[in-house]
């Protein structure tokens, strides 16, 4: 009777662990199955809202709508500053037609045009104030004073050159002078400065900088808070090629800054809390999807790890790295890598948006890069439907010999393209 008794009990020890096996298999194998599936497909398997799906299309949305009320912001500052280069070179550069050359704005062939040009920026700097009818203005000191305007010449230290014999004498290593007059100072007596006696044969160019202090009002039309701008002009009479042509150009360096002292009513501050809350807003939808993927992943890993101990423990065999890579999303990768560049440039747009800092390169490239990942995460969804899936499937497929014909396409590319600089190109 022992023995019938034990023997019983072993049988159900038995069954019981094979039971416990082939629920742990089953279940195995739903999770395996349920993880594969569509958003829609686990919806109707398990009545499983899809959050992620929902906090994608949300995103997405989001994420547009601030790049373009961002990039209408960043519009009227690229325009600003293009406006303020051609106004400067129309108050600056005598005859400047509107129109620029390849490398330059304005050319002058003679003597007399060089100084009649170099006095002429002289005297227009001395009543900018009287001249530009935009909010443009001297830069100052930390003490108040006005910064003064600063000529450097350059020309080769010993030279002598005589055409008529074919003779010349040069020393090839270059000098450079400067002169610095304030905005106040007499221009009769620059004029007659013997700074301004050049050595056409041996003067390499001539640059004439000035700083300018200007504040961008058109964004209050938008109902955007001004930004103050320090400009940075530099002036260049170049010649270096000594041909008889000295070509003169103006170039800007803008710098956005806050403004110390402002006040402003009416809209525009409002407008600026609206859009601190949107951008904050962003941010929590940004988090919230980051933290999806993550939670997506890491059940993603402790569902392979089930599986390889399964493979382990019932058949000795182990996961191939082809399998084990269709546990490893990559489009969790890609969203938290969109989100992060996101939540970085809407805290470098909130900052821009309280005039605490100014950097709107750095944050285009943020929101730009963080909308194309973004976009780009839709073909993720559309590879559930089967004529997308196809098409998807065969691009990625294709990919890697897409890449090598690249790559051989792109030698023969510059292979033609160096022989054609020196073989097609101008001919002396």
């Amino acid at each position: 009777m022992e023995l019938l008794v034990r023997y019983l009990d072993r049988s159900n020890s038995v069954s019981s662990v094979m039971n416990q096996d082939l629920i742990k298999e089953e279940n195995l194998r739903d999770d395996l199955k349920y993880y594969f599936m569509s958003p829609c497909e686990k919806y109707r398997a398990r009545r499983h809202i899809p959050w992620k799906l929902g906090v994608q299309i949300l995103k997405i949305a989001m994420i547009t709508t601030q790049l373009i009320l961002f990039g209408l912001n960043n519009q009227l500052v690229v325009s600003y500053k293009e406006e303020n280069m051609m106004a400067l070179k129309n108050l600056f550069l005598k005859h400047y037609s509107g129109m620029d050359e390849d490398d330059y704005s304005v050319a002058v062939y003679t003597q007399q045009d060089v100084y009649d040009s170099l006095f002429y920026v002289l005297d227009q700097y001395s009543q900018l104030d009287r001249l530009s009818v935009g909010p443009i203005s001297y830069a100052e000191d930390e003490d108040g004073k006005l910064l003064p305007i600063t000529i450097c010449k350059e020309y080769y230290k010993r030279g002598s050159v005589t055409p008529s014999d074919e003779a010349y004498d040069i020393d090839s290593e270059l000098e450079t002078v400067c002169m610095s007059q304030p905005k106040t100072a007499n221009q009769s007596q620059s004029h007659n400065s013997s700074f301004f006696d050049l050595d056409f044969y041996r003067l390499v160019d001539i640059k004439i900088t000035f700083q300018l202090k200007g504040i961008n009002l058109q964004t209050v039309r938008r109902r955007e808070l001004p930004d103050c701008y320090s400009f940075y002009v530099t002036i260049t009479f170049d010649n270096q090629c000594h041909s008889g042509k000295v070509k003169i150009s103006l170039d800007i360096d803008a710098q956005s800054c806050a403004c110390q002292d402002w006040k402003i009513s009416g809209t525009a501050q409002k407008n600026t809390h609206y859009l601190l809350v949107f951008d904050a807003f962003v941010i929590l939808v940004c988090l919230t999807s980051a933290v999806l993927c993550t939670r997506s992943i890491i059940l993603a890993v402790r569902l392979l790890q089930r599986f390889s101990r399964f493979l382990h423990e019932n058949y000795n065999r182990k996961v191939c790295e082809d399998d084990q890579s269709e546990f490893l999303n990559g489009w969790y990768v890609l969203v938290i890598v969109s989100d992060l560049l996101a939540i970085i440039g809407s805290i470098l747009k909130m900052e821009i948006q309280a005039k605490s800092l100014t950097s709107y390169d750095v944050c285009s490239i943020f929101l730009g890069t963080s909308t194309l990942m973004v976009w780009v995460g839709v073909i993720r969804y559309l590879g559930y439907f089967q004529k997308y899936n196809v098409l998807i499937l065969t691009m990625k497929a294709a990919f890697p010999k897409v890449l090598r014909f690249c790559c051989c396409a792109g030698m023969i590319y510059l292979g033609y393209t160096f022989c054609g600089w020196i073989v097609l190109g101008p001919v002396p």
